[in-house]
């Protein structure tokens, strides 16, 4: 497919897809150097400055690589998923298998770290929790999840907080469904109330192996119910 040039309307992400679209399709096999930018830019009919960026794009997706002096070469023939994708394509057992290593390790050093403030926000979150136990099943997941966001961030480690919010999209909509298709709550609105209580109750008192204990059963008792579903 020749390139053509393109319209006047965002060239950067124009020519980036048009570039996207030849490696892909294998006009540009990987380890083949890519045309010089001059030329790219009198082929696509714009600037040096958009093939710059585009290129750049690219490089972010990992289809090419730029070497000094050498040129730009390409490296794959395939983007590289962003981690965001990763996830939402993932089943919800093997992101829960990991939260569960995640979210034991920060209980743990919550319980070693935690401030006056974090107990606060822990027991609102805790609060909010029993509060949810009259809302609908999305609600109480919000409010669950509310509070297993405030543990981790008693750890104050920005990068387990960062690794938590990737989850939460993913985790939401499989705790939704799976409160929903058990019907966890019928008999008990305020299904876990006791082990989330038991986990806030171990870190206000510093146990770092109780906290850690306690969140690895409750997270277990849920995979084991995603695992039979």
């Amino acid at each position: 497919m020749p390139l053509g040039a393109l319209r006047p309307t965002p060239l950067v992400e124009q020519a980036t897809e048009r570039l996207r679209e030849q490696i892909i399709q294998g006009e540009w096999s990987v380890g083949t150097k890519l045309p010089g930018e001059n030329s790219l830019a009198q082929t696509l009919g714009v600037g040096r400055s958009t093939v710059r960026e585009a290129l750049r794009a690219l490089a972010g997706a990992g289809l090419v690589q730029a070497r000094q002096g050498a040129g730009v070469f390409v490296i794959a023939t395939k983007p590289q998923e962003d981690w965001s994708t990763h996830l939402r394509r993932a089943a919800v057992t093997d992101v829960y298998e990991v939260r569960m290593l995640i979210e034991v390790e920060a209980a743990q050093m919550a319980a070693q770290r935690r401030t006056d403030d974090d107990l606060v926000a822990l027991n609102e979150a805790l609060a909010k929790r029993r509060d949810a136990a009259e809302a609908g099943d999305a609600e109480f997941v919000d409010a669950d999840i509310a509070l297993h966001a405030a543990v981790v961030a008693a750890a104050h480690n920005p990068v387990l907080t960062g690794l938590f919010a990737e989850f939460v999209p993913v985790l939401r909509q499989g705790l939704i469904d799976l409160v929903e298709l058990l019907d966890l709550r019928s008999g008990d609105p305020n299904h876990g109330d006791d082990g989330h209580a038991l986990l806030v109750a171990a870190i206000a008192r510093s146990d770092a192996e109780s906290a850690g204990h306690t969140l690895r059963e409750e997270l277990k008792q849920t995979l084991e119910r995603l695992h039979a579903i």
